[in-house]
């Protein structure tokens, strides 16, 4: 297969809208709610381990977001102040606390992000699995390649 290279700048060209437009997105929603950047950053990272499974700590929160320890604290203080999230003993581990998403935050962020994504999921309809499958391993690839860049910096 010959390489394209000029179809692959296209591509990335196009990944650059997505991101921008993805921020756009955001930044509504942190103006709504008066939140700052890294604080919808944070709740994003507290949410995708929720989901994952994976409780997360100040610390872990600290490497997601790239933020010092202190940082960190006057982070998850403030989304604390705001009621976004909680810190909670770990079951698993009670010496260790966790943070958790309140259920006012996961009402506002579902709420805000429902429609965009079902809007999502009725777009990849015409997809197949392989398809998706493809776009999957694409996407993670293309943030791991983001995230390198942004470590770098």
């Amino acid at each position: 297969m010959a390489r394209n290279d000029a179809e692959r700048v296209e591509v990335g060209l196009l990944l650059r809208r997505l991101s921008v437009e993805l921020d756009a997105v955001g930044q509504r929603f942190a103006d709504l709610h008066g939140l700052g950047r890294t604080d919808v950053r944070a709740l994003v990272a507290i949410m995708d381990s929720t989901r994952r499974g994976q409780p997360l700590t100040a610390g872990g929160l600290g490497a997601a977001v790239s933020l010092s320890s202190a940082s960190v604290t006057a982070l998850v203080d403030r989304l604390e102040r705001a009621g976004h999230v909680r810190r909670v003993r770990d079951p698993a581990d009670r010496r260790r606390v966790v943070l958790k998403m309140t259920p006012t935050a996961m009402a506002a962020g579902t709420a805000f992000f429902g429609g965009l994504q079902r809007d999502l999921v009725a777009a990849m309809d015409g997809y197949s699995d392989t398809d998706l499958a493809v776009v999957r391993r694409f996407l993670t690839e293309m943030t791991e390649v983001v995230a390198a860049h942004a470590a770098e910096a």
